[in-house]
């Protein structure tokens, strides 16, 4: 009888432990890392960037995205630009930036950084199970040595430009090294496409992962090409975010019928070349330890459309969208 009662005894404090700690894991569920990301704004230079970057940011506290990112290209340091600064201050969370090639067309990277409150020209950062990396493309090399772009400098051969810098990479292979948690990675050049020496950061990236033994490094962000798709290359997923404002197509798109006389005047050096969008683009993007999912905006090109001026579905490689598509990437 007695064998029988701490038989019973057992059983039930073994209930009440499983009990407690499924209470414990509902009442801990594990927190997810939600961020807003948009890139290329260039919001001095289109007639509505004020109203894209408080779209923008409108969004990202309508989802309570614990920070924002955008991915370079975004304004100047001048008072014309104070709109675009003081609205992107304005957002509760963090706040961070990537240096893109057209943020050095007036300024030195020091200059820009210190204007934008960055910590650097690239830098990390943790959030949650989270470690962010921001790197900085925007350096040029001549086959003997590496200059960052200033001032519009880098407006040479294509082949000269777009460089991840030898000390840059250094600090890349100890920031990995450094941290236990999963690494998400933020460029305005494009890791898998636009960077010249993209292949030798994918191979950093991609030693890590083997050395760890783990899916450490799991997605890479990328701006600048004004277009939309995600490829995965030996298990990182690369993302591009497209602008949030227009592709550029690089010869006349009948912008008169897109925009009055007076806006075309004024805005003319970009729009005239370019393919605006209807509504801002940019995405809000969900973490947890089995993967991302990204929330994506869908918007049309302001006519004519591409369609109705026979364009290809393409400029160059990159596709000829109006819109982030919606992905799931698993860890």
């Amino acid at each position: 009888m007695k064998r029988k009662l701490s038989n019973r005894i057992r059983l039930v404090c073994t209930v009440l432990m499983m009990l407690a700690g499924f209470c414990a894991c509902q009442t801990n569920p594990e927190k997810p890392v939600r961020f807003a990301i948009a890139s290329d704004f260039h919001a001095p230079d289109i007639p509505d960037g004020e109203q894209r970057v408080a779209a923008f940011i409108q969004a990202a506290n309508d989802e309570n995205v614990d920070f924002i990112i955008e991915l370079g290209d975004f304004c100047r340091l001048d008072s014309a630009s104070q709109v675009y600064r003081d609205l992107w201050n304005s957002f509760p969370g963090g706040k961070h930036h990537v240096i893109g090639n057209h943020d050095m067309d007036r300024y030195t990277y020091k200059e820009y950084t210190q204007g934008m409150n960055m910590p650097g020209r690239y830098y990390s950062f943790d959030q949650g199970d989270f470690h962010f990396i921001v790197l900085d493309g925007n350096n040029l090399f001549d086959g003997k040595g590496y200059t960052h772009y200033a001032k519009a400098n880098y407006y040479v051969d294509a082949k000269k430009r777009a460089y991840i810098d030898p000390e840059q990479m250094e600090w890349l292979k100890k920031d990995l090294a450094a941290t236990d948690k999963r690494c998400i990675l933020f460029s305005h050049q494009s890791i898998e496409q636009a960077l010249n020496n993209g292949a030798e950061v994918r191979k950093i990236l991609e030693a890590e992962n083997e050395r760890t033994g783990f899916k450490k490094v799991v997605m890479a962000f990328g701006g600048h090409n004004h277009s939309n798709y995600s490829k995965e290359i030996n298990g990182i997923t690369y993302v591009q975010i497209n602008s949030a404002s227009y592709v550029w197509i690089g010869e006349p798109t009948q912008s008169e019928k897109r925009y009055s006389k007076e806006v075309n005047d004024r805005f003319g050096g970009i729009l005239k070349y370019s393919m605006t969008y209807t509504e801002p683009l940019y995405a809000i993007v969900t973490l947890n330890s089995n993967g991302a999912t990204l929330k994506g905006k869908n918007a049309e090109f302001m006519p004519p459309t591409p369609e109705e001026l026979n364009m290809n579905d393409s400029v160059g490689v990159f596709p000829l969208v109006s819109s982030i598509q919606d992905i799931n990437v698993k860890f």
